[in-house]
């Protein structure tokens, strides 16, 4: 697949406490892979999850040395659109199997076709039951 060269591909890059515990969350709880990882890059070591084709990943890194913070609040949200109702069911069926329980979200509005769910840095992803329109 490929993707409009106009547009950028985006990387939302954010530092981790346990590497471990967020591949457990986004790979086998939402269905992304490893794409790649990285250690001592200036300092840093890293994964990069995401889906192969998609013109996004995430990148987690761990500053050698340094505990990263959990997140400031509530509301540092991954909103992820899936209009088809039975690839959001298989979604939330898959995280909820791994082990993750949704949480309530602090704005009712992505309550209301989605539910939510808390990575183990305390960061909020949400799975939307309709389609994305800008």
């Amino acid at each position: 697949m490929s993707y409009d060269t106009r547009f950028p591909k985006m990387r939302v890059a954010r530092s981790c406490r346990n590497f471990e515990a967020i591949k457990r969350f986004y790979c086998d709880g939402l269905g992304f892979s490893l794409l790649g990882s990285f250690k001592g890059h200036n300092g840093f070591d890293g994964l990069i999850i995401g889906h192969p084709n998609a013109p996004y990943h995430l990148e987690f890194t761990k500053e050698q040395g340094i505990t990263a913070p959990k997140a400031p609040d509530e509301e540092g949200l991954l909103v992820f659109y899936l209009p088809d109702k039975t690839e959001w069911q298989k979604r939330v069926d898959m995280i909820r199997n791994a082990g993750y329980e949704p949480v309530q979200s602090n704005n009712t509005y992505w309550d209301v076709d989605g539910i939510t769910f808390e990575d183990p840095d305390g960061y909020r992803v949400v799975l939307q039951n309709r389609a994305w329109s800008n």
